[in-house]
């Protein structure tokens, strides 16, 4: 079940899924101000019933007899993100969470205390995810490595995209493990104008409404040494591909009946690793 139709990114999650002939729930959670009321994929002409938040309840104990074994993708809004958790949690639906933003402390903490399975992750392609462990490890490794070294990060989304990238607070919160200093209202840059988007990084038009521009930079006190991070991804596809993957890892863990229930997308690709 894809939540978030017809957003840009559930739109590319639904289509990788039927592309890999996955079975697909007919059924979208989407905002209460959604002036659509069904939805059709470029992949397939089987229509999406869009629900607003108002419709759910009354609708979710039908479609999970017709579909007890449904697992929920959710790429929704920020603002939505706990709300949302907290529903899948009540009717016990698995799930697997890309929307950035919410407040994490208590999305995890919810989720724990609910015993549902779910993939919970900032950022769902596989190949910035063991970036991010190669950090994580630096970080456990080699403490106060960046010391005193100041962190500068540039970060660019489409226009669309309300909050500070998830990715980019997960690798920040590395570097500064290792001693750099970072103060978010002095060291942050959110690029959302598509002007300086294409003027700055030069990012093509097309993919103007569809980009995430990373760019982490150290610097040390005198200045004499700059080491720079960065991942440049256009599209969304790379994020819809591991998005899906997640969906597959957290059946066979259901299949499974894994005592643990919740995972990040580091366990999808440490499973996926160890299975090649």
């Amino acid at each position: 079940m894809v939540n978030g139709l017809p957003g840009n990114m559930s739109s590319e999650v639904l289509n990788v899924v039927l592309q890999r002939e996955l079975p697909v729930v007919p059924y979208s959670l989407t905002a209460e101000n959604q002036k659509e009321f069904s939805y059709h994929s470029k992949v397939s002409n089987q229509p999406i019933t869009l629900l607003r938040p108002s419709q759910r309840a009354s609708e979710i104990e039908k479609i999970l007899q017709d579909y007890p074994r449904l697992i929920a993708v959710d790429y929704t809004h920020p603002d939505a993100v706990n709300s949302n958790a907290l529903f899948y949690q009540k009717y016990g639906i698995p799930f697997v969470m890309g929307t950035t933003g919410g407040d994490r402390e208590q999305l995890i903490q919810s989720t724990v205390q609910s015993n549902v399975y779910a993939v919970i992750a900032p950022n769902m392609g596989k190949q910035i995810v063991a970036l991010q462990t190669m950090l994580n490890k630096m970080a456990q490794s080699f403490p106060g490595v960046f010391q005193n070294y100041r962190l500068q990060v540039t970060e660019s989304h489409q226009q669309t995209k309300a909050d500070t990238s998830g990715t980019a607070k997960e690798m920040i919160q590395s570097f500064v493990k290792m001693g750099a200093h970072f103060e978010y209202d002095k060291d942050l840059r959110m690029i959302r104008n598509p002007v300086e988007q294409q003027q700055e990084l030069s990012i093509p038009p097309e993919y103007i409404n569809g980009h995430a521009f990373h760019t982490y930079r150290l610097t040390s006190p005198d200045k004499s040494v700059q080491i720079a991070f960065q991942h440049n991804v256009l599209g969304r596809n790379i994020y819809a591909q591991g998005t899906v993957d997640a969906v597959v890892f957290l059946w066979n863990k259901i299949q499974q009946k894994a005592s643990q229930k919740l995972y990040n997308m580091m366990d999808v690709l440490t499973e996926q690793i160890s299975n090649n």
